[in-house]
C-alpha cells in the first residue's frame, strides 16, 4: 500500500498541471465557439477561423483532462502534451511576429498572453514528469 501512496504523491503535481492545462483549454474552447464573432472584431482573425480553434482546444482540452484522470499517466502521452504546447507557444509568437493572423494590437497582445500561459502549462508539465521520475 505504501507504493500507491508515493505513486500517487510522485503524480499528483504532474495531475494538477494537466488539468489545470485542461480546464483552461477547454475553457478558452468553448468562449472562442460562444463569441466568435465579437471576439473576431476585438482580436483580428475571421469568426470562422477562432470557431476552429475553439472545436480544436475543446477536443486537445477533453484530451489532456482524460489524460490527467487516469489510474497510470503515460510519459509518452505528457511528452506529446507539453510538444503541442511547445508547439502553441512558438506558433503563437511566430503568428504575431509575421502578421500571418492579422491580429488587431489587443489580439496580438492576447496572443502572447495566452502564448505565455501555454508555456507555463508545458513548463509545469515537465516539473511534474520529472517528479514522476524521483
Amino acid at each position: 500500500m505504501t507504493a500507491l501512496t508515493v505513486t500517487a504523491d510522485r503524480t499528483r503535481f504532474l495531475r494538477l498541471a494537466l488539468a489545470a492545462d485542461a480546464v483552461v483549454t477547454g475553457g478558452n474552447g468553448l468562449a472562442y465557439l460562444a463569441l466568435a464573432g465579437p471576439a473576431s472584431d476585438l482580436l483580428g482573425p475571421g469568426a470562422g477561423l477562432l470557431r476552429e480553434i475553439g472545436i480544436f482546444l475543446l477536443v486537445y482540452g477533453a484530451a489532456v483532462g482524460l489524460l490527467a484522470s487516469r489510474p497510470a499517466i503515460n510519459p509518452a502521452a505528457v511528452k506529446a502534451v507539453i510538444g503541442l504546447n511547445i508547439a502553441w507557444t512558438l506558433g503563437s509568437v511566430a503568428a504575431v511576429v509575421t502578421g500571418a493572423l492579422e491580429f488587431s494590437t489587443l489580439g496580438a497582445v492576447w496572443a502572447i498572453a495566452q502564448a505565455l500561459v501555454v508555456g507555463l502549462f508545458a513548463e509545469l508539465q515537465i516539473t511534474g514528469l520529472r517528479r514522476t521520475r524521483r
